[in-house]
C-alpha cells in the first residue's frame, strides 16, 4: 500500500478543527461536557478539538475494532469500555470517520441505554457512499470520496496514524 493524494492537508484540518469547535462551544455554552473518543482512530482529533473547547470538559475512550484489512467487518468488538458515568451528562461522541455506520451506531445506542441528559456525534470526515446505517450526526468536518484514507489518527492496519495531513491510501 502506498500513499495517494492528500485530500486535506494539516492547515485544513486545524481550520476545521476550530470551526467545529467553535459550533459546540456555541451549543454547550456554560455546561460541562463529556467527550467520548472512538479509538484508536479518533485520539489526535479528539486531542485537537478539546483544546479549543471553552467548557468544562471530561474525556473518555472506547476502545473498539471492526475492520479487516480495508473493509468493515460489520462486527464490533469493544476491548475496553467507558469509565465515566454518562447518567444525566451532557455527551459528545468523536469519530474520526463515518462510513458504513455500524460502529457509530453501536456505540451510540449503547450510550443511550446509559440514560445520558443529551447525546451528539461529531466526526472528523463523513463517507455517506459507504452508509448501511444511518445515523445521527451533528457536527461534520469533511466529505470524503469512496476512497481509504489513512493519516491524522487515522490508519490501515495500525500504520499511517501518524501523518499529518489525511491522504488516500492506494494499492501498490
Amino acid at each position: 500500500m502506498i500513499i495517494g493524494n492528500v485530500l486535506f492537508d494539516s492547515h485544513e484540518i486545524q481550520k476545521t478543527v476550530r470551526t467545529l469547535a467553535f459550533k459546540i462551544n456555541e451549543d454547550y455554552k456554560e455546561r460541562e461536557l463529556l467527550i467520548i473518543g472512538l479509538l484508536k482512530g479518533s485520539f489526535i482529533f479528539v486531542a485537537d478539538i478539546v483544546r479549543y473547547l471553552k467548557m468544562p470538559v471530561l474525556v473518555d475512550f472506547i476502545t473498539l475494532s471492526s475492520y479487516i484489512e480495508t473493509a468493515s467487518s460489520g462486527e464490533i468488538s469493544i476491548h475496553c469500555n467507558l469509565k465515566e458515568s454518562v447518567r444525566g451528562r451532557d455527551v459528545l461522541i468523536v469519530e474520526d470517520i463515518l462510513d458504513s455506520g455500524f460502529t457509530l451506531d453501536i456505540v451510540r445506542e449503547k450510550i443511550l441505554d446509559k440514560s445520558p441528559g443529551s447525546l451528539k456525534i461529531c466526526v472528523l470526515m463523513d463517507k455517506p457512499v459507504k452508509r448501511k446505517r444511518a445515523v445521527p450526526v451533528d457536527y461534520v468536518g469533511f466529505t470524503v470520496p469512496d476512497v481509504f484514507v489513512v493519516g491524522y489518527g487515522t490508519d490501515y492496519n495500525e500504520k499511517f496514524r501518524n501523518l499529518p495531513y489525511i491522504a488516500e491510501l492506494r494499492a501498490e
